[in-house]
């Protein structure tokens, strides 16, 4: 059976695995599932069609699950995917999705969001992100696995953050950041490459050295990606992280204001 305090609430209906711990004064709406090995310290609340999965650790005050921050949503049943082994620190707040922007919202695997991050509507965290103390996402911002946001950066809606950059403390970020980098406040081109994140995350010298290249290509030496790839490609220097990388930033161009996913605003009527 669930180890539930006596003080906290929850909802008969509300599914937990049998080792779930439940801490003093916390409320566990109707449609919350959380799964195994999961705790739930004090004064935290988990509403709104949400699911857990396992190993998660929720801390004093979070807030998971409530209604969007939207002046469209309507009460519709959106959903709040959270997977497993993340923790979610005091005074966080994840919200559920809205109809118009697919109606979920998704945490992936083993990351850390610090004391009095957010996560608005139809954001989709990938796996291994770690958000430092005030990060703050607006809706329907996708952050691929392996970032790192620093304390107080703040990211634009309709945003994509490449897998493995990494922002600085106090970056406000209004268009995609390509894979790999490393934004800094108050520029808008990458200021380097995240060599370090990238070694942690297992790439190999050849991937690094490769991107590097690219790096110093587009933003040094000027040249189009589209040289950048031929000469990557004729010195035999072309890697899966180079080519995600030019990949990326030619989508990015694709979208308005250089953020991808302002496309999927325009196919649901143009409302944030």
């Amino acid at each position: 059976m669930p180890k539930i305090d006596s003080t906290a609430r929850v909802h008969p209906k509300a599914e937990l695995a049998d080792d779930v711990v439940v801490g003093p004064y916390s409320i566990i709406g109707e449609h919350v599932r959380i799964g195994p090995g999961t705790v739930v310290e004090s004064h935290c609340v988990l509403d709104g069609h949400t699911e857990l999965g396992s190993g998660n650790h929720l801390y004093p005050f979070a807030s998971v699950g409530l209604p969007p921050q939207d002046l469209s949503y309507r009460g519709e049943p959106t959903r709040l995917l959270i997977g497993d082994r993340n923790h979610i620190r005091e005074f966080v707040t994840i919200n559920t999705g809205t109809v118009k922007g697919g109606g979920i919202t998704i945490i992936g695997n083993d990351n850390y969001l610090m004391a009095c991050c957010h996560v608005a509507h139809d954001c989709q965290l990938g796996d291994r992100v770690q958000m430092a103390n005030c990060a703050l996402l607006a809706g329907h911002v996708k952050i691929e696995d392996g970032v790192i946001l620093s304390g107080h950066t703040a990211v634009h809606h309709f945003v994509t953050i490449g897998a493995i950059s990494m922002l600085a403390g106090l970056t406000g970020v209004t268009h995609d950041v390509p894979p790999y980098m490393m934004m800094m406040i108050d520029h808008r081109t990458p200021r380097g490459v995240n060599v370090v994140g990238m070694q942690r995350n297992g790439l190999s010298g050849a991937e690094i050295d490769s991107v590097q290249r690219v790096w110093r290509m587009l933003y040094r030496g000027g040249l189009s990606k589209e040289s950048a790839a031929k000469e990557l490609e004729a010195a035999g220097l072309m890697t899966k992280a180079a080519r995600n990388l030019l990949e990326f930033m030619r989508r990015s161009e694709t979208g308005k204001l250089g953020r991808y996913l302002e496309v999927t605003r325009q196919e649901r009527g143009g409302v944030a």
